[in-house]
């Protein structure tokens, strides 16, 4: 039988992130879980043109606005006793890439990840960050589709 004990929830702060994360909530209830919640900055593209002085700050800023993000998304789900939730945000282009070495990191069992449901040419071309951790992850995947 299938009892995920370290689940891993990507969060974009979107209402598709929070649906996820609600989600993941009810099977770490179920299975006794620890969910670890990441966040993924994307600074990285500016370095080129803004100098590393105020590229720090603009680091440091978006670091703590995330982390404020965080606590406020876990609020939203009622800080659900019993279960730890472990907060991480980590720089990387593309972030599909930085949830997968978080998933090997930590050995993670069970990804649950929201998918906006983006369709057209652009996904098509770019895909989705959702559909490439589904297809390169070394463990399940729950994609969560749109808000309840």
């Amino acid at each position: 039988m299938f009892a995920p004990k370290k689940i891993l929830v990507p969060t974009d702060f979107s209402k598709f992130s929070d649906n996820a994360l609600a989600q993941a909530v009810d099977i770490a209830r179920q299975y006794k879980s620890t969910i670890y919640l990441l966040h993924v900055l994307v600074v990285q593209p500016y370095e080129y043109y803004i100098p590393g002085n105020i590229l720090a700050d603009i680091r440091e800023e978006s670091i703590k606005s995330a982390q404020k993000m965080i606590q406020q998304q876990i609020e939203k789900v009622g800080k659900p006793k019993g279960i730890e939730i472990v907060t991480d945000i980590r720089d990387g282009i593309p972030a599909y890439e930085e949830i997968l070495k978080e998933q090997k990191a930590r050995d993670i069992d069970l990804i649950v990840i929201a998918s906006h449901g983006k369709t057209g040419l652009l996904h098509h071309l770019i895909g989705s960050v959702a559909d490439k951790v589904t297809r390169s992850a070394t463990c399940p995947v729950y994609l969560v589709r749109g808000p309840e």
